[in-house]
């Protein structure tokens, strides 16, 4: 028994990051589902913070066709993450009116279905799916989930992150105190429904759909100290700012992230290098390991979009406090800000990771798309972007 688990894949991302519509793309993981026994979608699958759901599932459907053909007769489970929230939001919500407190595993009945996950059901036959949330585990010692929980604890100033600080104020349950998957939700399910709702009256702007942050990050200089982007880092940032402008906004943002410290939205740090940004995706998620009790288990999760551990990766990163040992799945998107630096396969950001997990041994990371060329990724994502025009 071998489970191929697959994350972030963004399917009808407006900005043409999503690869997997590519059928050069998609071929080597379609070959790999093949060869599977269980297919797991761990979260982001289909992007539904960029727009209406119908868009982004229309951009999907030749994908998930694909999938469930070279899936056909095995199942598939799909685990939404944040940027998908909105599929099992409705039945999240219903069971807490019951009461119900929500576990390490939860699957949805038939009955609990969202019209938008009946169509993902169709898209996918013959591969029959099941729903799980917020994670399920694979073996007794290997649990997978999104891994969008860990924001509550990353300490990058994000915008998402700083508005779970100011949700968990809002709603009395402090980020420092959430400790089962239903505090978790009790925090994050509110966020996600605001920005979800949005969504579904049209296309969002850069606050929303994530893109702010990788702007920002740019003309903070964040990849500066390692050298993660050509001419010095800052990349978009040097046209959106000039010299002077980025050296205030880089005076300036120690500043700010004290202040958001002192008002109780942190703890923040302002070191937002691609090494900081690596640690602190690490640290989160093994305090989320912590707090729900895995223990030492393994922790497959995606989220960060960042494989790993990888064969150069320091493996002391990728222990939590607990002594969960972390694997992430990395990612299907294409994220220019942090591929420009390094070519796969050193560059742990390169699209096209999966993780597999077999009836004994560690999970392992396979890398499917080391082989393809920038002019590739450059050229589907083109293509994705044309398909919207």
């Amino acid at each position: 028994m071998a489970d191929l688990l697959i994350s972030d894949l963004h399917l009808g991302s407006r900005s043409g990051a999503d690869l997997l519509r590519s059928d050069l793309l998609r071929g080597p993981l379609l070959e790999r589902v093949a060869a599977a026994d269980r297919i797991v979608l761990l979260g982001d699958i289909v992007e539904l913070r960029h727009g209406p759901a119908p868009q982004a599932l229309a951009a999907a459907e030749p994908f998930l066709k694909a999938l469930g053909q070279a899936a056909a007769g095995r199942q598939v489970v799909l685990c939404p993450g944040n940027h998908d929230h909105a599929l099992i939001a409705p039945a999240l919500a219903k069971r807490v009116e019951r009461g119900e407190q929500l576990g390490l595993e939860v699957w949805l009945r038939g009955e609990e279905l969202t019209p938008p996950l009946r169509r993902i059901w169709e898209l996918l036959s013959p591969a029959p799916l099941a729903v799980c949330y917020p994670g399920l585990f694979l073996r007794d010692d290997v649990y997978a989930t999104h891994g969008h929980y860990l924001d509550c604890h990353v300490t990058i100033p994000t915008l998402e992150r700083l508005g779970l600080g100011a949700m968990g104020r809002v709603v009395g349950r402090p980020l420092y105190s959430l400790r089962t998957p239903s505090d978790y939700e009790a925090v994050t399910s509110p966020l996600y429904t605001w920005i979800d709702a949005v969504a579904r009256q049209g296309q969002t702007n850069a606050a929303l759909d994530g893109s702010i942050t990788v702007r920002a990050w740019h003309a903070l200089g964040g990849g500066d100290s390692t050298h993660s982007l050509p001419n010095g880092g800052a990349g978009r940032g040097r046209t959106l700012l000039g010299l002077a402008g980025r050296q205030a906004l880089r005076r300036g943002f120690p500043l700010l992230v004290n202040a958001l410290n002192r008002a109780g939205l942190g703890p923040l740090k302002a070191d937002i290098s691609a090494a900081e940004l690596r640690r602190a995706g690490l640290r989160a998620a093994g305090e989320v390991a912590a707090r729900l009790g895995l223990g030492d288990r393994y922790l497959v999760f995606g989220h960060t979009h960042r494989a790993g551990p990888l064969p150069h990766d320091d493996p002391h990163e990728w222990v939590g406090p607990a002594g969960t040992k972390l694997v992430n799945t990395g990612c299907w998107t294409f994220e220019r800000a942090f591929l420009r630096s390094l070519p796969a396969p050193r560059n742990p950001y390169w699209p096209g990771s999966c993780v597999v997990v077999e009836e004994s041994g560690p999970p392992r990371v396979e890398r499917l798309l080391d082989d393809v060329a920038w002019s590739d990724l450059e050229q589907a994502a083109a293509a994705a972007v044309g398909e919207q025009v």
